[in-house]
């Protein structure tokens, strides 16, 4: 086995080295044990064959449900092969301990994000080579962090970011639902048109909501790609590192038979996707890929529910289920003390050669506490999304969140707050605000925030507010159970209270002299007389 010392000193002193950068990212164990179940016990080394078996995407063709691009199962069969050319230089043999922990290291050791992602797109580029699918990019060399050049098409930015989401969605299937469902390929159109829109030199304005990413021939230069990535969803270099140690993780939990694509048959009841919620297992992916705090894994149970699990179950709050309206809105938000993100979808109308054609979009906001009512903005971190039709995050500076009912009784106000809920910007001139019947959503340019980061909420924003119609509001609870209890708790107290004060001691009105119907007689019948209360 790996662990066995070599009676030669440099080897031992190579295999040591190695051992302790494996030890340094805690894999060590994980890979002593994974090492002698691949590895042949004549040899003590591992072959190609089985090492391609083991990264392979453990799933048939036919067991996706969705719309798949045709190239799509041609790179993903090719995509174990691909991994294993790439971090593992076999000797004659087979690959040995020492290669083994190397390739681990190179795969899963601390890197920068454009590093990541470097070994993201290498082996992307092998993976269409093997697949006869033709790519206009090349490294300058073949250090880790060397220069990529070249560009992509829109075509290939949509087939890595889907190959990255099957790559996602494995692991998380073979962690909690043991490989036994298949898995439902979301739209990700929105992430790629965000790529394209920011890395591409279009002529002509681009109408983001009737593009077929498919036939558009503009190219995407590699350098703006990467710093896309990096700026936009820098999460997503590190799906490879994760689906590498899940794959090895997954083999030493399982047993000793290898996770192979033929041990799966296409008759497993499938996830299917929740078409009517805002956030789709699309948005939730992308809006995940930003987040690298604990809300990432909150995010990820609704991008990929297990089968054991219901991703409604973190909906804390939906218009079309709970009512509109700010009062119903905050029976559902109050006391959740976590992060929430609340989606708005709505619809405006773009007039050309005078006809009125509807624009759907849904913009978004991710706060890291609850909902406070206040006649101020408050909040010390979030982000903006721009989620559809095509994706954009805009992280926080400072406050940025602004809650506030209808003041209780009658109080004079000389200078009224709104009543609504708004991000960014002032008050009056607020980036979002939505009313307080949640009818009507009004978006402003980003000149008038300087609380969030700048950029276009909407496709070709002008200056002047957007104002539309509210289809839909969703707020999502995302403080995982903690957060759902305090607040269970919170309504449970805030019921007894209520309980409370409408109670009655009948006891005191039991007689006729102290009950409040002869008082309001008397004073009916005698206005001057001293009352009790009087006394």
């Amino acid at each position: 086995m790996g662990a066995s010392s070599s009676t030669e000193q440099n080897v031992s002193g190579e295999q040591s080295q190695v051992e302790t950068v494996a030890a340094s990212t805690g894999a060590l164990p994980m890979l002593q044990k994974a090492f002698p179940k691949l590895a042949n016990p004549e040899t003590n080394a591992v072959s190609l064959e089985n090492l391609q078996k083991c990264f392979s995407v453990a799933y048939k063709e036919q067991s996706y449900v969705g719309n798949m691009p045709d190239l799509l199962p041609v790179l993903l069969d090719h995509l174990g092969s691909s991994i294993v050319d790439q971090f593992f230089v076999p000797a004659k043999g087979g690959v040995s301990w020492i290669q083994f922990v190397k390739g681990y290291n190179k795969c899963s050791a601390r890197m920068s994000v454009s590093m990541s992602l470097n070994m993201l797109v290498r082996v992307f580029l092998a993976t269409a080579g093997r697949a006869n699918l033709p790519l206009n990019l090349e490294f300058e060399s073949n250090d880790a962090d060397c220069k990529i050049n070249g560009s992509f098409l829109p075509i290939h930015v949509l087939l890595l970011l889907l190959m990255c989401w099957v790559m996602s969605w494995d692991c998380r299937n073979l962690k909690y639902s043991q490989g036994k469902a298949n898995p439902t390929l979301p739209d990700l159109n929105h992430l790629a048109l965000s790529a394209i829109t920011s890395c591409a030199k279009l002529e002509n304005n681009l109408n983001v909501w009737d593009s077929n990413i498919s036939n558009l021939e503009v190219e995407l230069p590699a350098g703006k790609f990467v710093t896309w990535v990096t700026s936009t969803v820098p999460c997503h270099p590190d799906i490879l590192r994760q689906y590498f140690h899940s794959k090895l993780q997954t083999l030493v939990t399982a047993g000793d038979a290898l996770v192979s694509p033929d041990s799966f048959t296409g008759d497993i009841p499938s996830i299917t996707v929740c078409d009517h919620n805002i956030l789709t297992h699309g948005r939730a992916w992308a809006i995940s890929l930003t987040q690298k705090s604990a809300v990432n894994e909150e995010i990820s149970r609704v991008c990929f529910p297990s089968s054991g699990d219901d991703m409604d179950d973190n909906l804390v709050y939906r218009s079309s289920i709970h009512g509109r309206g700010l009062n119903r809105f905050w029976s559902r938000v109050e006391g959740y003390k976590g992060p929430l993100l609340i989606l708005v979808a709505a619809n405006s109308g773009d007039a050309q050669e005078g006809s009125s054609i509807d624009r759907n979009w849904v913009v978004g906001a991710l706060t890291d506490q609850g909902f406070e009512n206040k006649d101020m903005f408050y909040g010390s971190s979030g982000c903006l999304y721009a989620l559809s039709p095509a994706f954009h995050v805009f992280p926080s500076t400072g406050n940025y969140v602004y809650s506030r009912l209808h003041p209780t009784g009658r109080v004079y106000e000389p200078n009224p707050k709104p009543v609504g809920i708004a991000f960014g910007g002032t008050l009056g001139n607020e980036r979002i605000f939505i009313d307080e019947d949640f009818v009507r959503v009004t978006v402003r340019h980003h000149a008038v925030d300087k609380t969030y980061q700048n950029g276009s909420l909407l496709p070709a924003q002008g200056f002047l507010p957007t104002e539309a119609l509210i289809s839909e509001v969703e707020v999502w609870g995302l403080g995982g159970k903690e957060a759902m209890k305090v607040q269970n708790s919170y309504k449970k107290r805030e019921e007894l209270f209520t309980e409370q004060r409408r109670k009655v001691d009948l006891k005191t009105f039991a007689n006729w002299e102290d009950s409040p119907e002869k008082m309001m007689m008397d004073m009916m019948s005698d206005p001057n007389a001293v009352r009790r209360e009087d006394r």
